[in-house]
């Protein structure tokens, strides 16, 4: 049992390191300690006293390593208070965890800028130091430096942080190249229904991997030598099953095409890294892409990956339903130029700058100004798309904005099983929202929204749509364990306070 908690605690502190984007030989240095004892006390394997815990916890301004164990973070908001002035959008999470699992295509050096600092990228990094990759944060904890080794310890794999992202699935791609038989836990992630992974293992078997489930374990197995023969049809154009395709074909060892492929943010910033590492992809933001494959990879790669849309959206929306004027800098317009036609006609009044380049040289940008706006339902129904359609992802933010809109819309998310359920919690801040089916609501406008202490859906952009209603709702809301959240943005309410929004995040004692 003293084990089990040592355990915990080292993880805790692991944790806290991480976030502070130190090294284990810098909180060496701020404990007067040697970096092999730091070592020892995060992976559980040393004593360590009350009065120890104390000063990590101060070294590391960590109010979880100095309690131990904090309890899960909710969030005060004080709604009703207009947003001003201007906010940066962050790097794309889908896209920092598609490159995170890439560079186990690499053996050199990977140095990824700006990547967002959020719990699924922190999952992934503990997967990758538990089976031997060094990780580190850099300039001051705003770069990711990927160093793997020679050979990857896939019994050492830490199953819990592995099942708590479902980003492990693209793990597949790049592993079959590195060994003949391995093992992946089962993947995790939001509560959005079933979601099997058969399309993955459609496109994945025809480079020989063969898969069987066992209590909780993917095991599997590769046959050396098997190469499609013919182009690969996926038969869902989903993101992460056309990267897990991709990832498979850039160390084969031949040109390999791909058909049915997602053409969305994430999938096009892993080409751009791709080509960054010497594999030539062809048809970058089309349905069909070839890879001319690259057996062996070794190079040292410096990439900086694009802008969330889907971020964008919701800093978008927060300003919509809080009826500000906010100016949102670094929008991806490529990936938002439906979201924001469907606005327009709604009558969104906004401004947007001309277009310049990402820091990828690729991805065009532009600076969004939104101001108050008097909307009305639009005509049609909001439904998701393949790129360059309505982004799946963006398709809940509507609900608010239509909850601030005159008129009835319909909200049809067919991707999913669950999230149009989860819409619904609106209701309790005052929004009124008809669930039809498992995938349609019907949403009425306008709102008075009014404020609720609630606990946050188990999905991460319901999640984040409640929280904005909260802002826009007179009075003091809570919003109860909000991790979902915080899988997916980076300090979202500190953010959020810069621009003039009032949310306090707070812990159970």
């Amino acid at each position: 049992m003293a084990d089990d908690y040592l355990v915990r605690i080292g993880k805790l502190i692991r944790d806290a390191r991480q976030h502070r984007g130190w090294t284990q030989s810098q909180l060496a240095d701020a404990l007067g300690t040697s970096q092999s004892a730091v070592n020892r006390i995060e992976r559980g394997n040393q004593n360590i006293s009350l009065e120890m815990i104390a000063r990590i916890g101060e070294a590391l301004d960590s109010e979880i390593v100095s309690l131990g164990y904090a309890g899960p973070m909710h969030l005060r908001v004080v709604g009703g208070r207009r947003l001003s002035g201007a906010i940066d959008v962050k790097t794309s999470k889908n896209a920092c965890v598609a490159l995170l699992c890439a560079t186990l295509l690499n053996k050199g050096r990977t140095v990824l800028r700006r990547v967002a600092r959020i719990e699924e990228v922190y999952r992934l990094l503990e997967v990758l130091n538990s089976i031997g990759v060094r990780t580190r944060w850099i300039n001051d904890g705003v770069d990711l430096e990927i160093v793997p080794p020679a050979r990857l310890d896939m019994d050492a794999i830490d199953a819990d942080a592995a099942r708590r992202t479902r980003s492990i699935i693209m793990f597949l791609g790049p592993l079959l190249h590195r060994m003949d038989r391995f093992r992946l836990p089962y993947a995790g992630g939001c509560d959005l229904g079933t979601r099997t992974i058969e399309p993955h293992m459609i496109a994945l078997r025809r480079f020989g991997l063969d898969i069987t489930a066992t209590e909780g374990i993917y095991h599997a197995q590769v046959e050396a030598g098997v190469s499609p023969g013919r182009p690969i049809v996926l038969t869902e154009r989903g993101d992460t099953v056309t990267e897990n395709a991709l990832l498979a074909a850039a160390r084969h060892d031949g040109v390999t095409v791909i058909r049915n492929a997602s053409s969305n943010y994430m999938v096009q910033d892993l080409c751009f890294f791709l080509e960054a590492l010497g594999v030539e992809v062809e048809g970058i933001g089309t349905t069909t892409l070839t890879v001319h494959g690259v057996p062996n990879i070794d190079v040292d790669v410096d990439y900086s990956p694009s802008e969330d849309p889907v971020e964008a959206m919701s800093l978008l929306a927060a300003a919509v339903v809080t009826e500000s004027e906010l100016t949102i800098r670094r929008v991806p317009i490529e990936f938002m130029e439906i979201e924001l036609a469907v606005l327009e006609e709604m009558g969104l009044d906004h401004d947007r700058s001309a277009e310049y380049t990402a820091d990828n040289g690729r991805t065009r940008l532009v600076d969004l100004t939104v101001r108050p706006s008097k909307l009305e339902a639009p005509i049609d129904k909001i439904h998701p798309m393949p790129f360059p359609g309505l982004n799946i992802d963006n398709v809940p933010f509507f609900a608010a904005i239509a909850a601030a809109a005159q008129g009835q819309t319909l909200i049809h998310d067919w991707v999913y099983d669950n999230r149009a359920i989860y819409l619904t919690d609106l209701n309790r801040l005052g929004g009124r929202l008809q669930l039809l089916d498992p995938h349609r609501v019907l949403v009425e406008g306008p709102t008075r929204w009014r404020a609720a202490e609630m606990m946050c859906p188990p999905a991460l952009r319901p999640a984040v749509v409640v929280l904005l209603a909260m802002m826009a709702a007179e009075g003091t809301s809570v919003l109860r364990n909000v991790y979902v959240i915080n899988r997916g943005y980076e300090e979202l309410a500190e953010r959020l306070n810069s621009v003039g929004a009032q949310i306090e995040i707070f812990r159970d004692i």
